[in-house]
């Protein structure tokens, strides 16, 4: 069995609005489902979990009834910090599914995750026993010396950039979550899944990534995932 597990959780609040920009309205579509609907599709996605920022669970709710969601298992209820509220995620599916379950883990705005990273990501956590979604880093990456200069540069071939989806067993996750909060490891502001299993020893693994796998965090990327949707919907771009 594999189950998604999808944040919404956010405020929206760096974004300047007042719904969360999981909820804000992309040509009559909200962003969150656009997300779910990936999950929905995938064959091989049994059930979803979604945490969510409190007060939007009955919205949450009444939009997956409407675009027909039917896979949504549970909605929960956000923490403090990222961390935290995939922690809470993990404890409501922990006890419910066996310890081997793949636990797919995804922002909610990430709404342009194609079927092959999805595929990719639950093939090589089953082979390796988790995946992380990755792709080379084409930029050059320098480390700072101080907020003015740099001496110090990082081979780019060395570096990958890791995004969600991301998949482990429930039983490791369920471990990794008891673990980090009992002993304070992996729980810094930048922290998610990966560095805190990195933090705990684990070795993780590669899947693959998409260019087009943009987090919805400013209005220039909506304005991207806005302009990609059109083009989907152009029959001269297919």
């Amino acid at each position: 069995m594999t189950i998604a597990l999808i944040l919404a959780g956010g405020s929206g609040h760096r974004m300047g609005q007042d719904i969360p920009k999981q909820f804000l309205t992309v040509m009559e579509k909200p962003v969150i489902i656009y997300t779910l609907e990936n999950f929905q599709r995938s064959e091989e996605i049994d059930e979803i979990y979604v945490v969510c920022i409190d007060g939007w669970h009955d919205v949450l709710k009444c939009f997956a009834n409407q675009f027909g969601i039917t896979k949504l298992k549970e909605v929960v209820s956000g923490g403090a910090s990222a961390q935290e509220s995939i922690c809470r995620g993990v404890n409501a599916i922990y006890g419910k599914y066996p310890d081997d379950t793949i636990v797919v883990i995804h922002d909610g705005i990430r709404p342009l995750i194609d079927e092959e990273v999805l595929g990719d990501v639950i093939s090589v956590c089953k082979q390796k026993g988790n995946a992380v979604t990755s792709l080379p880093y084409n930029e050059q990456i320098f480390l700072v010396d101080d907020e003015t200069k740099t001496s110090r540069y990082i081979l780019r071939e060395t570096v990958r950039r890791v995004s969600t989806p991301q998949a482990y067993p429930l039983g490791k996750l369920h471990w990794a979550y008891e673990k980090a909060f009992r002993e304070g490891i992996g729980l810094t502001p930048s922290s998610y899944v990966n560095t805190m299993m990195c933090d705990l020893g684990e070795t993780l693994y590669f899947a693959k990534g998409s260019d087009k796998n943009i987090k919805l965090t400013t209005k220039d990327d909506f304005a991207i995932f806005k302009a990609y949707i059109q083009a989907k919907k152009d029959p001269l771009l297919k």
